[in-house]
């Protein structure tokens, strides 16, 4: 799709090839070089006429971020319009008090001057600085929270519009000059079509969760996730604890990206900075979950209400749900039984034998039943299969459970792989307990039992 900038603008010929000082560009003169990249470079800027740029008193200075395109491949010129149009998209899409303003976009016509000509330019609002810059010093406990609660509210807002940030680090995290967090920079975010989208192999490898690093590349691309983000944000709670520090050792990306992999192998155990408050400990713990099953049931809007809780369990919207919300890291109940129950239950009507199936293939290929992969079962099929909505005992990967009927109407659930479904098999309990009988969603199973229909609304 091409870039359909909102206007047009001139570079004024009598300056050198770089904005400086007093230039104009549109509407704007340049003030100050406020940062670069690999494909833009940010300027602050005024308006030349705040009533020819279409802006009031309250916006005395903004960023440009000049995309140039001239001299790039055909390919890369594609690539830098298309950032610019996902900028712009997003924008005008999923405005909100934590995502950065756009407030406009144009393209330059400088045929004296190659090197900007048919440079695209964005017109944001100015922040005061960015994360990366306020972690030059320390950051106290109360604005700590604060700036993570702003993260998590920008992260819940672009993830309930559709998207996914893809490359949240501090440098594209922005303080305003209200103090408050604004989200930026939006060239490599994700539009999700159901569960996840598709994009380029590109990001900073010093943010990048673990499935990343062995993601197949296909022909959109590599899949990109929400819990994506959830990584990034993981690594960002730590950084803003500890001065910028980061959590995996390495004196480069790519030695630091080799730890995360040995983590995500289980080979090494996950070492927070003792600089990190016991709450933020926790939560960076499960942002940092190491597989996209293991990171999903920690939403952006689930870890909001959580701060806003100071920890403790909040209600969810009802929603569909992947089934990999259940593949918790431990057992958060002290003593919960472990369910290696095959036998039959003893009641007068005739069940089947199911096998518990495990879409996450390293589970599979671990013959030992650690806690990383065990799964839940559901005390209501009915209601969103989250942690509040399991039974005590868990199951494996290979485990034989008696089922007695299906549900064909439950909670949809979706999971690793894609596969979604809204059947259910009610499994019998050992009858030490108050609970007899607990929900196994279907996608959690390759078996196919000719079931009655589970009678009444679905319950035990």
């Amino acid at each position: 799709m091409p870039y359909e900038p909102s206007g047009s603008g001139t570079w004024d010929s009598d300056g050198p090839e770089l904005l400086s000082p007093g230039h104009r560009v549109g509407d704007w003169i340049v003030d100050e070089p406020l940062g670069s990249g690999a494909w833009a470079t940010v300027y602050a800027a005024h308006p030349a006429d705040p009533a020819e740029a279409g802006v009031g008193a309250d916006v005395p200075s903004v960023a440009l971020k000049v995309m140039p395109t001239s001299g790039l491949a055909p390919r890369q010129a594609r690539n830098v319009a298309e950032a610019a149009r996902r900028e712009a998209e997003l924008a005008r899409t999923t405005g909100h008090p934590r995502l950065v303003r756009l407030l406009g976009s144009l393209v330059l016509a400088a045929p004296d001057r190659p090197a900007l000509d048919g440079a695209i330019v964005l017109v944001m609002e100015r922040a005061r600085c960015s994360l990366r810059e306020r972690l030059a010093t320390p950051v106290g406990a109360a604005e700590a929270a604060r700036l993570i609660t702003g993260i998590c509210q920008g992260l819940a807002h672009l993830h309930a519009a559709g998207w996914v940030h893809a490359d949240l680090k501090p440098e594209n995290i922005l303080i305003g000059t209200d103090g408050e967090v604004r989200l930026s920079d939006f060239g490599f975010a994700v539009e999700l079509s159901g569960t996840h989208g598709y994009a380029p192999p590109m990001g900073t490898l010093d943010y990048l969760p673990p499935e990343r690093w062995r993601e197949p590349l296909g022909e959109r691309g590599v899949r990109i996730r929400p819990t994506t983000d959830i990584w990034a944000l993981g690594i960002v709670v730590h950084e803003v604890f500890t001065g910028g520090a980061r959590p995996f050792p390495g004196a480069t990306p790519t030695a630091r990206g080799a730890a995360v992999q040995e983590y995500a192998a289980r080979r090494t155990a996950l070492r927070l900075d003792p600089a990190v408050p016991e709450f933020w400990r926790a939560l960076a713990t499960d942002c940092l979950a190491p597989s996209h099953a293991a990171r999903a049931p920690h939403t952006a809007e689930g870890l909001l209400a959580r701060i806003a809780a100071g920890g403790r369990p909040a209600p969810r919207r009802r929603r569909v749900l992947r089934a990999a919300l259940l593949v918790l890291a431990v057992c958060t109940a002290a003593g919960s039984a472990v369910w290696s129950y095959a036998g039959r239950g003893g009641a007068d009507d005739d069940p089947a034998w199911i096998r518990v199936f495990n879409a996450d293939q390293g589970c599979r290929e671990r013959p030992e039943r650690i806690p990383e992969c065990s799964l839940g079962l559901a005390i209501d099929p009915q209601r969103p299969y989250t942690a509040e909505n399991v039974v005590p005992v868990r199951v494996w990967h290979g485990d034989a459970l008696d089922a007695d009927c299906r549900l064909p109407d439950g909670q949809p659930i979706i999971d690793e792989e894609d596969h979604r479904s809204s059947v259910w098999f009610r499994v019998r309990l050992p009858r030490a307990g108050a609970v007899t009988t607990a929900w196994l969603p279907a996608v959690r199973t390759r078996d196919h039992p000719a079931l009655p229909r589970c009678p009444g609304p679905g319950r035990s």
